[in-house]
């Protein structure tokens, strides 16, 4: 199995407040940093991305404890890979409950949620709401997880006639999200039917919906651009792409990179 190389970048936008949180855990339990900027290489492991709501202490706090308790148990879980993620992502929507239980002034906070397991067979996740998971393979970008927001409902009416592509493009509802990790029963999840398989050459990319900024041709470009150079400078790219958009109500952007090194 090669070794995993994976990094993080992320920007406020035009925000004055950071809401995502991501981090990797790598096989073996050697604990995790969160929204980590270095290169690190491992033979496998957890990687999950969060995307806050609820406003500054809200939304970090929600993104920050999703994180946390979605890697840790699914370091510790037993079972296939799927299942541990599945329990991961229900550790980690407990632990907002009891966040807002003891805080009523939180009530109303959650985040997204998507998590992946890299190891031999490849890649496989998890995912709750709008934040993207892409593969980029061969000069391509794909998404490779649903998206729970309205865009797609809207997308649909596009398709019927219902709506031109301009009205759904700037319908204000198109980021409402239709499942999000609350500490409620969770409405819509994403879980991979199978595994994966990666090849060297590949980067996985886990990412908030800010990088929705760059068009998925040019993402694909940002990474082929510098996807010799390794994992740190591909997520440093791809955010001074979203932040070179100069798009005046930029939301947060974050992205964990992840690539198989031979």
């Amino acid at each position: 199995m090669p070794p995993f190389e994976h990094a993080v970048a992320a920007t406020r936008g035009a925000r004055d407040y950071q809401e995502d949180t991501a981090a990797f855990w790598p096989d073996g339990g050697r604990g995790f940093s969160l929204a980590s900027d270095g290169s690190e290489y491992d033979v496998g492991g957890f990687a999950v991305l969060a995307d806050g709501m609820g406003g500054h202490a809200g939304g970090a706090l929600a993104s920050r404890t999703v994180c946390e308790n979605f890697l840790s148990v699914a370091a510790e879980h037993e079972g296939s890979a799927v299942d541990r993620l599945v329990a991961a992502l229900r550790a980690a929507n407990t632990a907002v409950a009891e966040k807002i239980s003891q805080n009523p002034l939180l009530a109303g906070m959650g985040s997204t949620l998507v998590g992946a397991a890299f190891g031999p067979v490849g890649i496989e996740w998890v995912s709750v709401g709008d934040s993207p998971l892409f593969l980029f393979r061969r000069g391509e970008v794909a998404v490779l997880n649903e998206d729970h927001s309205l865009a797609p409902e809207l997308e649909r009416m596009v398709a019927e006639g219902k709506l031109t592509a301009t009205e759904a493009r700037r319908d204000p509802r198109r980021h409402m999200l239709r499942s999000a990790v609350t500490g409620e029963e969770i409405d819509l999840l994403d879980v991979s039917r199978q595994p994966l398989a990666l090849e060297v050459g590949d980067y996985v990319i886990l990412a908030s919906d800010g990088i929705a900024t760059l068009e998925p041709g040019e993402i694909a470009r940002v990474i082929q651009g510098y996807a010799n150079d390794g994992a740190v400078a591909v997520a440093k790219a791809i955010i001074r792409a979203v932040e070179a958009m100069r798009e005046p109500y930029q939301d947060n952007a974050t992205v964990l990179v992840v690539r198989p090194v031979g």
